[in-house]
């Protein structure tokens, strides 16, 4: 496979068209039914894309329009993505926890006239914000759906969208797509901003293919092209299973998995035996904790082993090679310990590729040391997503994101922030031309982190400038629109989220003085708010409020737990800015240990 076909594809479609007709009769996309896995051909998804694409154009649909896509990851996602930019429109994925009200801005921003839903389930919050902004004219039911009451708009079912002459359906796309090149919009991916509302983000096919060649070069020069298999897991309306889990796999030709989900996700490893992973850190700590637990359960020689691996992995990492003193004991781990490892993971693993949210060090040399390797990258949506990636020629870093990627250009400003340039970088934000202003400047993407450069020229991010929250599987969340939703309620006066690299957000609360006198009255209770935060039922108040929030918030989104501040914050107390907004390096300093014990018990 050579990157010429990357860099000479005018679009995805096309390249994904490309692939299909050299593979052929070959296996694309595999899912698991009735307890096996089957798949489907190139030549099959891509007679389905085709069709799928020529009926959204008899619908009456046009170039640029947008077609939302409300789906959990299987085989259909990817069809119905490729369709619609087929259909020369743009997607727009959206996530599966998204609520009414984050589904209504979506619907309402991108101006979108159809939707592909897969399952009656997914429906139930979409439907009434379909009712509510009154746009969408067609709604596609990957499964069947019921048919509600609507009048504004028309029912498809998925089977009656994929018939017809797929031959007659290739030609048209064909043509469609010779006029479509690397400029034109791609998806628009919405991303939580700073201040609540989602942004959307405009990926066009040259960004995605950019990130995807950038991939590809690593994949081909450091591990080798054969029968490439990638098992899809996190979401794909995320910007980086879209690019690294389909468009990449797509990229190379190879095989497409959907995972079960979570709960199974370790047999489906198993049982698909994939060659390439697309992950986030907290899963890594979930399967580091499991493989920890069942060696100690081994009894003494597997715990030796263990140790002397992770031993020899940080010397290896000190030294940059393999001491010589360490060849004996090495030989044996690959005779013992770490084939059993790798057969967990189904023994064909090349490369597990961490990202969305920072890799603990520690987490990234525990999985090299078991003879998986273990790739960082870096990125943000608004860069197609990817930026950077530790690649094993350059030497494994486990505390940097690695070089940045081939046709990337990096530098940092003069406060240390990380700038970025290249055909990645996004056109802008939907329909947000001072967001984007302020974001791109005379080309170059403002990333918002701070880091440098290492004498290897890989980045190594030091801190975070803006104040988005990743969750520790991934997630961008908004703190200041949660805040804003809180300190709405009667009950609350002021409130800080946390959760940066953590399973889920906890809340820092000032109880609002009035109500908290009119709670102590109606109580018999003394109004003193220190003691007032030590009780029962004050605190079940509050939290009554914080669920009255969480019911329209997603599920990445819901404030899980929550403590009391021991006073409001102030411009005194250096808690609050001059312009009354809130100095989170301040409050986390004064309450680190009430914020961290939140995640404890």
């Amino acid at each position: 496979m050579q990157l010429t076909d990357i860099d000479n594809a005018r679009n995805l479609v096309e390249l994904f068209l490309t692939r299909a007709d050299a593979k052929g009769d070959a296996p694309f996309l595999g899912r698991k039914e009735g307890g096996s896995w089957v798949t489907q051909s190139w030549r099959e998804v891509a007679d389905h894309v085709c069709l799928l694409a020529e009926n959204l154009r008899t619908l009456g649909l046009r170039d640029g329009d947008r077609v939302c896509l409300v789906s959990e990851n299987r085989p259909e996602w990817c069809i119905a993505d490729l369709a619609i930019m087929a259909a020369g429109c743009v997607t727009v994925p959206t996530y599966v926890t998204n609520t009414e009200r984050d589904h209504a801005h979506i619907l309402d921003n991108s101006g979108a006239r159809a939707v592909i839903v897969s399952t009656e389930r997914l429906l139930q919050p979409l439907h009434p914000a379909i009712l509510a902004t009154g746009i969408i004219e067609h709604v596609i039911g990957i499964e069947d759906l019921h048919r509600h009451q609507s009048g504004s708009f028309d029912y498809h079912g998925w089977e009656q969208m994929i018939a017809g002459d797929p031959v007659a359906a290739r030609k048209a796309v064909d043509e469609r797509m010779a006029g479509i090149d690397r400029e034109q919009t791609a998806c628009i991916i919405y991303t939580s901003g700073t201040g609540g509302a989602p942004r959307g983000v405009l990926q066009h096919h040259g960004a995605i293919l950019c990130n995807v060649a950038g991939a590809a070069e690593i994949l081909i020069e450091d591990f080798g092209i054969s029968d490439e298999r990638f098992l899809s897991f996190l979401p794909l309306s995320h910007a980086y299973e879209h690019t690294g889990g389909q468009y990449l796999p797509i990229s190379v030709g190879a095989e497409i998995f959907y995972s079960e989900g979570l709960e199974k996700l370790a047999s489906n490893i198993e049982e698909t035996r994939p060659t390439i992973m697309v992950v986030v850190p907290r899963l890594f700590e979930v399967l580091r904790a499991r493989i920890m637990k069942q060696v100690e359960k081994q009894g003494k020689v597997a715990n030796y082993l263990m140790g002397r691996a992770l031993m020899i992995s940080e010397k290896e990492g000190e030294h940059g090679r393999l001491r010589k003193r360490d060849k004996p004991m090495n030989f044996i781990l690959e005779k013992t310990l770490r084939p059993k490892i790798r057969a967990r993971f189904g023994g064909r693993i090349k490369a597990m590729v961490s990202g969305g949210a920072p890799l603990n060090p520690d987490v990234g040399n525990f999985f090299d040391a078991l003879g998986l390797t273990m790739l960082q990258g870096y990125g943000q949506t608004e860069a197609g997503p990817v930026i950077s990636c530790n690649r094993p020629k350059a030497g494994l870093k486990m505390d940097t994101v690695g070089p940045p990627m081939r046709g990337v250009k990096v530098k940092i400003a003069e406060d240390g922030e990380i700038l970025v340039r290249g055909e990645l970088v996004m056109h802008g934000y939907w329909r947000n031309e001072a967001e984007t202003a302020r974001t791109i400047r005379d080309g170059w993407l403002h990333t918002g982190d701070i880091g440098h450069l290492d004498e290897k020229g890989r980045i190594v991010i030091t801190d975070r400038k803006k104040d988005m929250i990743i969750s520790d599987k991934g997630d961008n969340v908004a703190p200041q629109k949660i805040e804003g939703m809180l300190t709405l309620q009667p009950e609350i006066a002021q409130a800080m989220v946390s959760g940066d690299k953590r399973p889920y957000i906890v809340g820092l609360i000032v109880p609002d003085a009035e109500w908290a006198l009119e709670w102590a009255k109606a109580n018999d209770e003394k109004f003193d708010m220190a003691a007032l935060q030590d009780l029962p039922a004050f605190k079940s108040a509050l939290r009554v409020a914080i669920d009255r929030v969480n019911h329209d918030l997603s599920v990445i989104e819901k404030v899980r737990k929550f403590a009391c501040a021991d006073e409001p914050f102030s411009i005194e107390n250096e808690e609050l800015t001059p312009s009354m907004k809130i100095r989170r390096h301040k409050i986390r300093e004064r309450y680190q240990d009430r914020i961290d014990g939140l995640y404890k018990g």
